[in-house]
Formats: C-alpha cells, structure tokens, sequence
C-alpha cells in the first residue's frame, strides 16, 4: 500500500499543497495566490486569516483528488515563510492585526533605537543576526505598541505570538498547539541559537513577555492532530516543520557540512550546512539553525537578500514593462551587450551584508539605446551580484572551496538568469528537476519521521538533475563586471 506525505508550501505570494509518495513522486498539487497590502511606502502586510483560508482551500482540494486515499497520508510537513509575524488573542484565535510580512520595514525605528544604544553586539551574539527589521522581534513589538492595550493583554497571557509556521499548526489542529521549530524560532531575534531556548534579556531588550512564545520543538516530531472540515472528517498527524530556506537546503540534499544551496523566488537567499557548530559571520551573513533532528542540531550559514523575483513582479505590475515572468528572460537574452545597465534592487532595503534599509532603487548606466529588453537583463542579473557578494563572503569566512550550488526557486526556469550566474560565481550550478525544493525538504523530514525514509539513506543521496550549467566568461570580464556592480551599490548607498 503506498504512504503519502501531504506538504503545506505557505511563501509570500502562494500557498501551495503537494502531495508526495514514498518514491517521493509529485501525486498532486494545488495552490492559491495571497495577497498582499501595502499601508505604507516600504510596509508590506497581509491578512493571516486570508492566509489561512488560502491554505484550507488547497489541503481541500488535495483531499478530494482521486489520485490519493486520504487515509493513506501518514503525516502534515509545514514549511513557510519565515519571520513573518502573526499576533492573536488565545481565547478567540482572532489576530489583533495585520501580520507583518518578513520584507517589509515598517519597523526600522525599532531597528535605528536599538543600534544607537549599542544593543548590536549582544542580539548578533546570542541569535547570529544582526538588527534588522527583517526579522520578528521588532514585529511583535511594533503590533503591541499600534494596538490600543495589547501589550497588558500580552503581559496577562490573553495574546499569543507565531510566525507562520505556528499560526497554522494552531489553525490546524483547532487551537490545540501553540508550537514553533527551531529553524523558525532562530529567525525571531528572540532565540538564543547556542543554548537552544527563548533568552531573558533579548526578551527584556524588546519587552515580549515570554507568556505570548510558542514551545520550540525538534524540526520532525510532534506537532498535535490536524482536524477540520478541510480534512473532512479525517485527522492527520503534523510531523514536521521547518522554515523555507531551511527545507530548501534538505530538500536539496545539502546534508553534509559544506554543501551549499541557492534560491532564488521572492527574495534571493544562500545557505551553507556547516554541521553541528555555528559559525559566527564578521562579514554581515546570518547564523541560523538548519533543523534539529534526532536530538542534533545543525547551524547554516545564509546571506539574504528581498529583492529576486519580486523585482521581475516588481516589472509586470507596477511598471507594466512586461507581461509575464517568462518575458524577462526572453528578452535578456536579447538585450544588447554594449549597453551595461545595472539595477540596484534595493525597493525594500539592501539585505546581506550592507543591512541597509535606508537606501532606496535605482536603474543606473541608462542611454537612449537603452530599452525593455536591457532593463529586464539588468533585473535579472542583480540577482546574481547580490547572489556573488553572499557567495564571496561566504568561502572567505567558512574557509571551505564551494565546487557546485544547487538552485531552486521559481526564477530558476530562466536559463540566462542559470547562466550567467555560473559565469559571475565561476562555479558548476545544478538545477534539480524538482526545484520547488522547500515542499519537498519538509516532506523528507515529516517522512523520516513517519519511517518512510531513513536520514542516514538520504545523506548518501542526490537530487535529480534536469540541467548542468558551467562556467564560460574570462576571468578578466568577471573580475570588471563584478567591481561595477560593487561601485554602483556603493554609489547609490553613498546618496542615501
């Protein structure tokens, strides 16, 4: 008899259930788009009972396939959205306001209060992240300061806080289970990812009272029964949770030290597995947790950055230069090479290693040859700098010589954008044929722990490959490519 695992797939602008089998062959899939509000210049919020229903919407329709037999899906994998900060009331599970999507900056004063008073030291130390309004802490305090009374009511245990991850597992299971992982429990500013636990003076430093904290559990295990109309009368253990990027690098299979992955989808996002001891960045990347798994724990190296494909969206919706994401990559392929123009994609901040959310966007090198297709060509290949500045830092501060990187993410269709990060990276780059890593990341895990697959097996494992990409550009052309990219990040930097 054939055992599923029904992955829940919640990212910025979809939510997404995919159904693996044992051989873990995509069965069936359904998705529904999310969307967004934008209160304010750089702000960027959404409904988290939207989000919910989105996510209702697609496990109902899974359910009701003919290609499965609901009573054969042996658990729930949740992989989401980091960072993003949903805040509601225990008793009637309603959120006392919008959920703060992890791009947005509408807390960078939080961010400028804590740096002036040299607090950056202590929360990189304890959690490996810098300051940033990127991440939850400063969230949670931004939505208890906006809402009349809120932060007495979290003080007396009436609000609970939740990432996404947590917002679902309580949906789930009917309010149940107040419960987060650790990869997304690292990502709050509010963890200490040496001793493994919520920590007192950070939780002092952003007055969160610990009451409003979801319990941290091990990445597979444990996490309640889902039930609901959406199951139709069915109940499903949830067995495994774990942030997007996170479930990306195991669904890649970056399960030795060392090996690295990249995605490229909303935002851009590098990490390296770097085994049981957390390597602490000087060069502005992230330490984070990987997973913890059989009672181990493995850290990550990662540098971020909110501006891939988002950029392209940025170009069909706002700008209307384009159609469809498709378009972009048509068109870069034809753009003409004497016109060098760069975009600085900082619409919502510069992420790894500047961490600047001051800066703003721009188009620069603009002649009147240029057009649709050299701007497409530019928003695609600021991926890529930003992806080679990460990847830079990255060997230089890990000491360890990256041969290949596996990519995923929606943008990774594009075979220029493939391509030409090669040539920039000068490195193998291997797209899988399942590059929608992350669903199958957390399936692997939820899998593991159902006993439908082995850890130790999938070690010794690859990813299949639908395509290789190789170097081909002189070291001559990469080296000036790379330094004007350098001096138009700066220059721009420098203005703001």
């Amino acid at each position: 008899m054939m055992a599923y695992i029904l992955a829940i797939d919640q990212g910025t602008t979809s939510s997404r259930a995919i159904v693996y089998d044992q051989n873990k062959k995509v069965i069936c899939k359904a998705q529904r788009p999310l969307e967004l509000c934008f209160p304010q210049p750089g702000w960027v919020e959404v409904d988290a009972n939207v989000l919910w229903q989105t996510v209702a919407a697609v496990i109902n329709e899974v359910i009701l396939s003919p290609d499965i037999e609901p009573g054969q899906i042996k658990g729930i994998a949740i992989t989401n959205q980091r960072e993003t900060t949903v805040v509601w009331d225990k008793k009637t599970g309603n959120p006392i306001a919008n959920a703060i999507v992890w791009q947005s900056r509408q807390t960078a004063d939080i961010r400028k209060n804590l740096r002036e008073a040299g607090k950056e030291e202590l929360v990189k130390s304890k959690t490996g992240l810098p300051i940033d309004p990127y991440f939850s802490a400063g969230k949670i305090r931004f939505i208890l300061d906006a809402v009349p009374g809120a932060q007495l009511r979290a003080a007396r245990g009436d609000l609970l806080f939740g990432t996404v991850d947590t917002w679902l597992i309580w949906k789930l299971t009917g309010g149940k289970a107040h419960l987060t992982d650790y990869s997304n429990a690292s990502r709050t500013m509010l963890f200490n990812i040496i001793e493994k636990r919520w920590d007192s003076e950070l939780l002092a430093l952003f007055n969160v009272p610990e009451k409003m904290l979801p319990e941290v559990c091990p990445s597979a295990g444990d996490f309640g029964i889902a039930a609901g109309g959406f199951l139709h009368g069915g109940k499903i253990a949830v067995r495994s949770v774990l942030g997007n990027q996170q479930a990306a690098l195991f669904g890649q299979n970056c399960l030795q030290e060392g090996a690295a992955k990249a995605t490229f989808g909303t935002g851009g996002f590098l990490l390296m597995n770097t085994g049981l001891k957390p390597i602490v960045s000087n060069k502005g990347l992230l330490t984070t947790i990987a997973w913890n798994l059989g009672g181990e724990t493995v850290y990550a190296l990662e540098g971020s950055f909110f501006t891939a494909g988002s950029g392209v969206n940025w170009l069909i919706d706002s700008v209307r230069l384009l159609d469809d994401p498709g378009q972009a990559d048509r068109l870069a392929m034809s753009a003409s090479e004497d016109d060098k123009v760069f975009f600085i994609p900082a619409v919502s901040g510069l992420g790894t290693p500047w961490w600047n959310d001051r800066v703003r966007g721009a188009f620069m090198g603009l002649t009147q040859a240029a057009g649709k297709a050299e701007l497409a060509r530019a928003v695609l290949e600021s991926s890529v700098y930003q992806a080679e500045t990460i990847f830079s830092l990255m060997q230089a501060e890990s000491r360890i010589g990256l041969k290949e990187i596996k990519v995923d993410g929606g943008m990774v269709k594009s075979d220029f954008l493939l391509s030409f990060l090669s040539d920039i990276l000068n490195i193998r780059i291997i797209r899988p044929v399942d590059y929608e890593a992350t669903a199958l990341g957390a399936s692997l895990l939820a899998g593991i722990e159902a006993d439908m697959w082995d850890y130790d097996t999938l070690r010794t494992e690859n990813a299949l490959t639908d395509k290789t990409f190789e170097p081909h550009m002189d070291a001559e052309e990469r080296a000036a490519r790379i330094k004007e990219w350098r001096e138009a990040v700066a220059a721009i930097i420098s203005y703001y």
